[in-house]
């Protein structure tokens, strides 16, 4: 009976104990990344930049249909300083191409964005563009778009 809650108690701390690490991993990340949000931002507040200026691009392709390889289609996020702007995206088969444009303000798409859009967003704003790949790793803070308790 002692040993049975011995060996419950050493599976319950090491369960604690790896939540622990991969939290503190995760904090670790946001803060980094807030970090040099909060660095770039401080850039244009420091000197005679225009705000409105493009300034965040970041490009990803990718392949949208099956029916198409070699990474035809593209999602482009254009931003200023403030997170204004829009994301385009071009979705390519066979037959025909297909264009979306979609309003992004303050760092937040207004309307929903697919995968790939939402990868573009985020490098954009972090500042790992111009170009990426679906494979790098970013880090996604959550559903913090204005669409997902609407949509």
């Amino acid at each position: 009976m002692l040993v049975a809650v011995a060996v419950a108690g050493l599976v319950a701390g090491v369960a604690g104990l790896s939540i622990a690490m991969v939290a503190h991993k995760r904090v670790n990340q946001v803060a980094d990344e807030c970090g040099e949000l909060l660095r770039r931002r401080l850039q244009v507040a420091g000197g005679p930049v225009d705000e409105r200026a493009v300034r965040d691009v970041a490009i990803v392709h990718y392949d949208a249909l099956k029916e198409m390889s070699g990474l035809r289609s593209f999602s482009l996020a254009l931003l200023d300083s403030v997170g204004d702007g829009v994301v385009v995206s071009s979705i390519n088969g066979r037959t025909e191409t297909r264009t979306y444009a979609k309003v992004v303000q303050a760092g937040h798409p207004v309307e929903r964005l697919s995968p790939e859009e939402s990868h573009a967003l985020r490098a954009a704003r972090l500042g790992k563009g111009p170009v990426v790949s679906m494979d790098d790793p970013l880090p996604d803070f959550g559903s913090g778009d204005r669409t997902s308790a609407s949509a």
